[in-house]
């Protein structure tokens, strides 16, 4: 008997993003539903919007169209002197005690609109904010029986491999070890999923163009353009090792965690029934079964 791979969908994989001008927003019963056809049981939250602000709302949501709620991606800011993120969490978490979701998918933000904008600079001081306000946050969520989880992303204040690796040594904060975002940002997910396998709780599966994302990390084209021109491919038909993640993770490090299918994407219009980003997260799926297969 081979080993069985929890796998999720998330919104963005739909198009349904939080930054702004990011185009159409399908809505939730429609991209719920075609996770549910592909047989992802479970979900992401989304961004703010994307379903009901109120947590005993967004949990009857959630039941009606049996899906599972694992929790979701949370931008806040972490580093500056001037603000607490921790009521934020705190408010945020009663939607996870309601819906029983269980992770909490933290992005270092900038405090700026959008992932295209310049990002401050951190002295050692504000590093060492963010570090105690990430172990900070971490403990709060413990508390409530919740996994916090560090994503770093593009345009983030954790974006870089310099950044990554701050954390590795300045926080206990675990990972999301989002492949497409690290790759980006100068972090081999491959060689991260080995040697640091203790320090991921999440993933979020991403496979990327290498050429688009060179374009990207050397400033030739924004994070928003690299997505509008095929950044990120279906599972298996792009330029990270896909299947040695999930050997390192799950074979060799005993891995059960959730792989979200996180594939950013934008679309301008409602897309035609059976069509649009249902097609690129089949292809997935089935990339992915087939590695269980092997298992």
């Amino acid at each position: 008997m081979g080993k069985k791979l929890k796998i999720a969908g998330a919104p963005i994989s739909w198009g349904v993003c939080e930054a702004p001008g990011w185009g159409h927003q399908m809505g939730p019963n429609r991209v719920l539903k075609e996770m549910s056809e592909l047989g992802l049981g479970a979900t992401e939250f989304g961004p703010a919007g994307f379903l009901p602000a109120a947590a005993e709302e967004r949990a009857k949501v959630l039941k009606a169209l049996h899906m599972e709620a694992i929790g979701g991606f949370f931008p806040i800011v972490i580093h500056r002197e001037d603000h607490d993120p921790l009521p934020e969490v705190l408010e945020e978490l009663k939607s996870y005690k309601a819906t029983g979701a269980y992770e909490l998918v933290l992005a270092a933000n900038t405090g700026l609109d959008g992932y295209d904008t310049k990002r401050p600079e951190l002295d050692d001081a504000g590093w060492q904010r963010m570090f105690t306000n990430l172990n900070r946050i971490r403990e709060a969520c413990d508390a409530q029986g919740v996994d916090a989880v560090l994503h770093p992303h593009v345009g983030t204040m954790v974006e870089t491999l310099d950044d990554v690796m701050r954390v590795v040594k300045g926080s206990n904060i675990k990972f999301c070890l989002d492949t497409g975002h690290m790759f980006i940002g100068g972090t081999d997910p491959v060689e991260f999923s080995e040697r640091h396998s203790d320090r991921v709780a999440h993933v979020h599966m991403k496979d990327v163009n290498a050429k688009q994302a060179e374009k990207v990390r050397s400033g030739q084209i924004t994070y928003y353009e690299g997505v509008c021109n095929s950044l990120y491919m279906p599972l298996g038909q792009g330029d990270i090792d896909m299947k040695q993640i999930v050997i390192n993770l799950v074979v060799k490090a005993g891995y059960d965690g959730w792989f979200v299918l996180e594939q950013d994407l934008t679309i301008q219009s409602e897309p035609a029934p059976g069509t649009g980003p249902i097609e690129s997260a089949r292809q997935s799926v089935a990339f992915l079964r087939a590695i269980e297969a092997e298992l």
